[in-house]
């Protein structure tokens, strides 16, 4: 079984994701496995949002396909969520079904900051490296284009802050770059409309957006 893992807070999940996983799919695995994470060692997560409601908005967004799975094992496991600890994890609990290496799904923004990330060398050499284009960070061009820096380039970001691409001085690792198709959107936007009253209803799968407005999440006033 060729096995595929894409990790984020999913805060909520939307349209982008479930786009980037089914791409990622494409790629010839069997199996992509969505892992929510506990507490993220570079983000920041909404803390009025809990980790059940993360999954059980994962649960009903992925509903249907038989390709797509929840693996729990970070907010199980509870604490810092280092994907490190989660790839030792998949590895035990499919030893001897793997086909390959395991593929982990990233987007650029994530990307750019891999070199941060907790025995960074052992994730690369366990993993085959998948990244997905994003335009919701950086504009239109700098998001068809993985490493393609532009302006004042710092570590991803140029002056003003926007995600520029992949630094190739600092992600020295082979990968593949998915060519997925962009859905401009991201949780962070999702959440401020909710909050600011805006549209945001087609930006998620009908189920996710249920559960939003019956569980009155993200100051949803619906």
């Amino acid at each position: 079984m060729r096995l595929a893992v894409y990790g984020g807070s999913f805060n909520p999940i939307h349209c982008g994701h479930l786009s980037v996983a089914d791409e990622a799919l494409s790629l010839g695995y069997d199996k992509l496995l969505f892992v929510p994470t506990f507490i993220s060692p570079h983000k920041h997560l909404t803390a009025s949002v809990s980790p059940s409601s993360r999954l059980a908005m994962l649960e009903a967004a992925i509903s249907g396909n038989p390709k797509f799975e929840i693996e729990p094992c970070e907010i199980q496991r509870g604490g810092v969520s280092y994907t490190i600890d989660t790839i030792h994890f998949l590895l035990n609990k499919y030893r001897g079904r793997l086909d390959g290496k395991i593929g982990l799904v990233m987007g650029q923004e994530i990307a750019s900051e891999f070199h941060k990330w907790k025995e960074v060398e052992q994730v690369a050499g366990f993993c085959d490296l998948i990244i997905a284009s994003r335009q919701n960070v950086g504009d239109k061009r700098a998001a068809t284009s993985v490493n393609k820096p532009r302006g004042n380039y710092v570590g991803g970001v140029d002056a003003s802050g926007q995600f520029m691409g992949v630094d190739k001085s600092r992600f020295v690792w082979p990968y593949t770059e998915l060519k997925n198709v962009i859905v401009p959107i991201s949780s962070t936007e999702i959440r401020s409309r909710i909050a600011q009253g805006k549209s945001w209803r087609y930006l998620v799968p009908q189920a996710v957006y249920e559960y939003i407005v019956t569980n009155k999440l993200y100051g949803c006033k619906q």
